[in-house]
């Protein structure tokens, strides 16, 4: 049952490093040689982190496709070997039949 399990892995790795990309902000480092006010600093890393956020927005975007389209790929194959598992159900009990009434058959061929 944990055939799904591989589809997902190779669906979502190689995104990975884009999501941890865009989820670990840069903000703007303090330079020692440039003095510079705090309110400029704070206005940078502001637009820094509005951007960043705007990244991540259209990277979940992005990763919720993916995942309705993995997710509607899983529940296809989840019914092809819905049906698969039926169809061999039935055989399975078709062979348990012909085992019993052949055995029926020779238990009367075998008493008389």
């Amino acid at each position: 049952m944990t055939a799904w399990i591989l589809p997902a892995l190779k669906a979502a790795l190689p995104h990975v490093g884009t999501i941890l990309s865009a989820a670990a902000p840069v903000f703007t480092k303090k330079s020692a040689d440039a003095p510079t006010s705090q309110d400029s600093t704070l206005q940078q890393q502001v637009a820094e982190l509005q951007a960043t956020a705007a990244k991540n927005d259209t990277y979940l975007k992005d990763l919720a496709i993916q995942m309705r389209t993995m997710l509607g790929a899983l529940e296809q194959g989840a019914a092809l070997e819905e049906r698969r598992y039926r169809r061999l159900l039935m055989l399975c009990l078709a062979t348990g039949m012909i085992g019993v009434v052949s055995l029926g058959l020779v238990l009367i061929v075998l008493l008389r």
